[in-house]
């Protein structure tokens, strides 16, 4: 019998190859950084439309399931995203312009209620000056008289620069909206004409399977938190109503908004709430009773409703989560922060279907990796193998 050859590869070769993939490796990643950081006026709404296409398509599934068309379906899932956020911002701009009006009074009333500290800390500073002076052997200079800095504005106002930026932020909304109506419309054709690209079966499958659990764990997810943050917003709004605070309806959406952003969000807007009720309210009771209400709905929220409610399959490692956050906030600002986490997901469902990303995928789980999960699921019943014609040979009598 013939021995089987062997084909020995050198090892010298593999250290080369992979000495040379890891610096082509942290290239990318920041040829990608830079990119995003240069093309965010394109990315910014491109990354909205896709996530709240991810976010709405339950809604539009569930409209084609009453017989409703897939472009009705589509244009009245996003067409009621439209109006709530109209009917929000409808609310928030006489808000936000009584404010902007009454800045020079609520300064004045925070000063009034801070001189006790500001006292405090001019003697610990008078305190502190003494004791340098004290401590001080060498003779006293001649004073050196400071820099005048002179501060040229460039006279535009408030209200001026609300209308030269205005244009292009209802432009890329305009663009964010139709690009996903556009996704939500064609997302089945999509996926069909991506399993007619030819290629190995398996590698149809293993596509249809990410499309499947991108469906799963980033729609469903997106939306049950929307629901559930929903809730916070209302919640918060009712009980800061109750307590007298000024534009309650504003708050509770803001809290609402803030809880798409972990670790971050929530206690920024309890701090705003908690400045907001100094500023407002005259009796210790209420100035605390404020934060420490919006407090509870985040705890409560964020420790018992949403892991009860919300599958664990979408944990992400809390360290990849809180740089993503920073990375996409210092890159793309407040929208970046609210769209990382759902990118995230995306991103770790993806790299759980290519095995080249799979290093990425164990970087971004929690416990256990994604594809682990994901290996349990039953077969795709929409993908068959393809059925070979075996020919029988008929013999000869």
């Amino acid at each position: 019998m013939a021995e089987k050859a062997t084909v020995r590869v050198p090892t010298a070769h593999l250290r080369g190859s992979s000495a040379i993939r890891r610096p082509l490796i942290v290239l990318a990643v920041c040829a990608v950084g830079v990119v995003g950081y240069l093309a965010r006026d394109f990315l910014i709404p491109t990354a909205g439309a896709i996530v709240l296409a991810l976010m709405l398509t339950p809604v539009a599934t569930a409209l084609e399931r009453g017989h409703m068309p897939k472009t009705l379906a589509a244009g009245a899932s996003v067409s009621l995203l439209a109006l709530v956020l109209a009917g929000v911002l409808a609310l928030a701009i006489p808000s936000i312009a009584g404010w902007i009006a009454d800045a020079p009074t609520l300064t004045y009333r925070l000063e009034k209620k801070l001189e006790g500290v500001r006292e405090s800390i001019a003697t610990l500073q008078r305190v502190t000056k003494q004791v340098e002076q004290a401590a001080a052997t060498a003779p006293a200079e001649r004073p050196v008289s400071p820099v005048e800095k002179v501060v040229v504005q460039d006279g535009k106002s408030l209200l001026g620069q609300l209308a030269s930026t205005t244009p292009g932020v209802v432009l890329q909304l305009g663009y964010a909206a139709v690009l996903a109506f556009m996704l939500l419309v064609h997302r089945n054709d999509h996926r069909r004409q991506l399993l007619r690209v030819p290629g190995a079966f398996a590698t149809r499958v293993r596509v249809a399977r990410m499309m499947r659990d991108i469906n799963e764990r980033v729609g469903h997810y997106l939306f049950a938190l929307a629901v559930l943050y929903s809730g916070v917003a209302a919640a918060s709004a009712t009980v800061l109503a109750l307590l007298g605070l000024p534009n309650a309806v504003i708050w509770g959406v803001l809290v609402g908004l803030a809880s798409f952003v972990p670790f971050v969000g929530a206690p920024v807007l309890i701090a705003l709430v908690a400045a907001a009720a100094l500023v407002t309210f005259d009796d210790w009771m209420r100035i605390v009773a404020a934060p420490a209400a919006v407090a509870l709905i985040h705890i409560a929220e964020s420790q018992f409703i949403t892991p009860f409610f919300v599958s664990r399959r979408c944990a992400l490692n809390t360290v990849a989560v809180f740089v993503g956050i920073a990375l996409l906030g210092w890159m793309w600002g407040v929208i970046g922060a609210i769209v990382a986490v759902p990118l995230l997901i995306l991103l770790s469902t993806v790299a759980a279907h290519l095995p080249s990303l799979r290093w990425l995928e164990i970087m971004l789980a929690d416990e256990r990796p994604v594809s682990q999960r994901l290996a349990v699921k039953p077969p795709l019943a929409s993908v068959k193998r393809p059925q070979v014609q075996v020919r029988r040979r008929v013999a000869a009598r």
